[in-house]
């Protein structure tokens, strides 16, 4: 399962014969059985609800310019360059990093389903679906102060999340999730490296994603792709996601034997469906002449233009195909929100009583990000400047006393199903012993 086209290359269409149609969920076998994951719903007995918008809308960012400051910056490498806040988004990339946890109602069915490839498809969709919320969200994330950590516990869900920055130079978050039931751990950590080319902004995440599921006794990796964003000069900013995804069963050797083709969109939805049944239908399509022709694959960097897909077009179900995972429609007011989804618009919140449990370094307590989320700009970026310059002073004065940084929670070792070094969690966050934990606010 490490086929570009089976992955992201979505067989689309309006059109309609007797192997194709628009999406409709009654020609499909469904593995994605939840109907909403909006965590929003009103709840009775006095039960405290999650937030269903921001404090304020999204700050305007129209009399700023992006091309005036990256003009000079073409082919370098944008990890130390200094962004005007407006262009910022009221999260940390710890918390956005934490996205990937949406849709992890995808792990709980892989942990039920008794056949090893209905898992791999099941993983695979959860793989696709961890990027489907950075869809129109070309804001950036903060950049995290190290030793900053990030805690997202989820009883409805059935799963808690540490992450903590590990590394400023290169800057690198590592993040652990297990299921509270003992079904699962998913962790990795990413090293978000970003070029300018000119027309668009190329990030590489790079880090392994680790997925364990207990019960089975099986271990996943892959790698996420490549992300771009276009028309960083003049036009409307979109985003793209493409490159190769391999997702390895490290127990059954499971990834290139093709057993199922998945198709769709990463914005939309995924479908599986037997090889043979996928290329009758392709080859009949090319008969009837619909068959689109293939274009080499080019870089970010290489393209000649950077239109806009369309986006009135849906994913044609080859019948008999198995719906995977389908994306939860965003809120109506997402657009003036950043365009988060209701899960992202909850992850900057704090709740009733959860400052006192916090450690000290949560991003919940940045007080720049909690600025910007009011929508007070102007406090958003003194703090930030605050916070930064108390990060070099602190570098500084480790440097004079020749100590190295000691991370907290996690440790560089060496990842037991790839053999490659890797972050690792080494637990006891949750003791809630935190006497120790840097004072970077």
């Amino acid at each position: 399962m490490n086929s570009e086209e089976e992955f992201y290359d979505a067989e689309t269409g309006l059109e309609s014969d007797d192997d194709s149609c628009e999406v409709n969920f009654e020609d499909a076998q469904v593995y994605d059985s939840k109907h909403s994951s909006n965590a929003s719903t009103p709840q009775e007995n006095g039960v405290w609800e999650r937030r269903k918008t921001l404090p304020a809308p999204m700050i305007s960012r129209c009399d700023y310019s992006v091309w005036g400051i990256l003009k000079k910056c073409i082919g370098m490498e944008l990890s130390k360059i200094t962004m005007p806040i407006v262009f910022n988004e009221p999260l940390s990339f710890l918390q956005r990093m934490s996205e990937y946890m949406e849709h992890t109602h995808l792990i709980h069915k892989a942990c039920t389903l008794s056949d090893s490839i209905d898992r791999m498809q099941v993983v695979a969709a959860f793989a696709v679906s961890s990027v489907a919320s950075q869809w129109d969200r070309t804001g950036k994330p903060f950049n995290p102060l190290l030793g900053e950590t990030y805690e997202l516990t989820r009883e409805d869900e059935g799963y808690r999340l540490i992450s903590e920055q590990v590394s400023h130079h290169p800057p690198i978050s590592a993040f652990h999730a297990q299921s509270l039931k003992q079904e699962f751990e998913f962790h990795g950590s990413i090293y978000p490296k970003l070029k300018f080319w000119g027309k668009s902004v190329e990030a590489e995440p790079k880090g392994t994603m680790t997925l364990e599921l207990l019960k089975h006794k099986e271990a996943f990796t892959w790698t996420n792709p490549l992300c771009c964003v276009h028309n960083i000069i003049m036009g409307k900013l979109w985003i793209e996601q493409y490159g190769t995804v391999e997702i390895v069963n490290h127990n059954t050797g499971d990834s290139k034997k093709k057993r199922r083709v998945l198709y769709g969109k990463w914005t939309e939805c995924m479908y599986s469906v037997a090889p043979k049944v996928y290329e009758a239908n392709k080859k009949k399509k090319t008969e009837k002449g619909d068959a689109k022709k293939n274009k080499p694959e080019q870089s970010a960097g290489e393209q000649e233009t950077e239109d806009m897909p369309g986006g009135q077009e849906t994913v044609s179900v080859i019948t008999g195909s198995a719906l995977l995972w389908r994306i939860t429609p965003r809120p109506a007011h997402s657009e003036e929100m950043y365009n988060f989804t209701s899960f992202t618009m909850t992850l900057n919140e704090l709740e009733p009583g959860m400052e006192r449990l916090l450690a000290p370094t949560d991003c919940r307590l940045r007080p720049d990000i909690r600025a910007m989320e009011n929508g007070d700009l102007d406090t958003a970026s003194v703090e930030k400047d605050r916070l930064e310059e108390k990060q070099r002073a602190a570098r500084k004065e480790c440097s004079k006393d020749e100590e190295e940084w000691s991370t907290r929670w996690f440790r560089l070792g060496t990842n037991p199903h790839t053999g490659a070094q890797d972050w690792l969690y080494t637990g006891g966050y949750f003791d809630r012993n935190y006497t120790d934990c840097p004072n970077i606010y």
